[in-house]
Parts: C-alpha cells; structure tokens; sequence
C-alpha cells in the first residue's frame, strides 16, 4: 500500500521543491517505488527533473479535471524508479474551474486510487498558498512533510499552516498525519540558523525530523540542469542529507 505524502508550506521559497524533487529521487536510489506529482503551476518540479514544461500535454491538471486518468499522465524519469506526473502554467487556472463543482476538495484523492498501490511513496509538490490545490493535496494524502527555512521568518506563517492542516482532519481526511517538519537552508555558521532550530525543536520536539537540509551551492545548481542532487552531484552535502531523510522515512514507515 503506497503512502501518499504531500509537502506543503503556504510561505515560497522554503526548499518545498528541492525536497520534493531530492526526496523522491533519494526514495528511487534506495529501491523504493515513486511518484511525484506536480501540483504546483510554476512546475519547478517538472522542469527540476529535465521535462520541458512546454511539452507537457497531460498532467495535473486533466488529472483534477477528471478528463484523463493518472495512470495515462505518468511520466518516466531517468532517475531509478522514479515517475512524475508533471505540472503546466495551465494548472492556475484550476482553482477557478473547480469552485462550482461539487466534492471539488476531492478531486486529487479520487484521481489518485487506481495508482495508490502501484509505489511505496507518492510524493505531492504543493503550490506555496492554501488554495483548492493545496487543499486538494491534503485531503488525497496520507501524511504532509513541512519545510521550515532556518532563517528570521520560520515560524512565521506555521500556525496558520498548522490550523488549515487541523480543519482538514476535521472536515476532509481524519487520516491526515504530520510526518514531520524538515528544517531546510540551515548554515552552521550564522547564530540565527542555530537559534531557528533551537526553538523549533524546542517548540514541536518528536515532530521534527532528525535530518537537516544545510544550504548546499549543489542543491542549488542542480535545477537548472534538470537534474536531482544525487544525479548532479552524488557525493555533494546536499545529497548526503536527502539520503538521510530518506532513509528517516523508510525507517519510519516500515
């Protein structure tokens, strides 16, 4: 039985899309099936993994749509074991499309069950805002992964992230869990990285993942040569620390 884990932060550049993509590709690396499912339309993902954007003919936004099936938008990558269903500048204007319709906080879930027993990891790249596709994501997911950057503004923004995560449990998917939150873009050097993961620790102790991402000039390049951080550069920080978050998660879901 696959799990499906979205990652989610209203707040924009807090690494939600280096993870999503080095995660998934990190999970391939260790034997494990994946998925990755671009629900965001600036399809950083989409291009992160090498696909061009402009190409893309089926996606995230038939698979909301209900017009096509997942399995017919799947994609294979180069990386092991890792397939994508890929995003479009398209996908903005689903929120609109949906307002109307009736289940419409469903419509990812429901998409989503043919494949669900297909991989071990469904990984969801959310849009950074809590709209109908984030909501979407929620709702078809098992457990969501929250990247936190370790920089002035942390905290800002997590409790009401927290709370739209609490209303889901309560309206939408009881079964909605925290994996936990991943601190990301940590520097040793600077006082406050150390402070921001002092008090998140502090604050949410078991919730946080032992891993932390630390801000890597590799992680950052990857991207623009459509390649994950294990493919660009196997022996780089950056992939030492998605391998070990991981293996976090697969030692935690056994």
């Amino acid at each position: 039985m696959g799990k499906i884990i979205a990652i989610a932060n209203q707040k924009g550049g807090v690494g939600k899309t280096t993870t999503s993509i080095n995660l998934a590709a990190s999970l391939g690396v260790l034997e494990k099936k994946v998925l990755l499912i671009d629900a965001d339309p600036q399809a950083n993902a989409t291009s992160g993994l090498g696909i061009n954007v402009e190409t893309v003919e089926l996606g995230t936004y038939q698979l909301l749509e209900h017009s096509h099936t997942a399995r017919e938008a799947i994609i294979k990558t180069d990386t092991p074991n890792l397939d994508i269903i890929p995003s479009h500048i398209d996908l903005v204007a689903i929120e609109i499309e949906l307002v109307d319709k009736d289940k419409r906080e469903y419509m990812l879930k429901k998409a989503l069950q043919d494949i669900k027993n297909d991989y071990d990891f469904i990984l969801i790249d959310c849009a950074p805002s809590l709209g109908l596709l984030t909501l979407n994501a929620l709702t078809a997911a098992d457990a969501v992964i929250i990247p936190i950057q370790c920089e002035y503004f942390a905290l800002e923004g997590l409790g009401k992230l927290l709370n739209t995560i609490k209303s889901v449990q309560k309206i939408h998917n009881p079964e909605l869990d925290i994996e936990g939150l991943l601190l990301t873009m940590y520097d040793a050097r600077l006082r406050l990285s150390n402070q921001v993961v002092e008090e998140v620790q502090h604050h949410f102790n078991n919730m946080v993942f032992q891993t932390i991402i630390q801000r890597n000039v590799r992680l950052s390049e990857a991207p623009s040569y459509g390649e994950n951080i294990i493919k660009y550069d196997a022996s780089s920080k950056g992939a030492a620390n998605y391998l070990s978050l991981a293996k976090e998660i697969i030692n935690k879901n056994v």
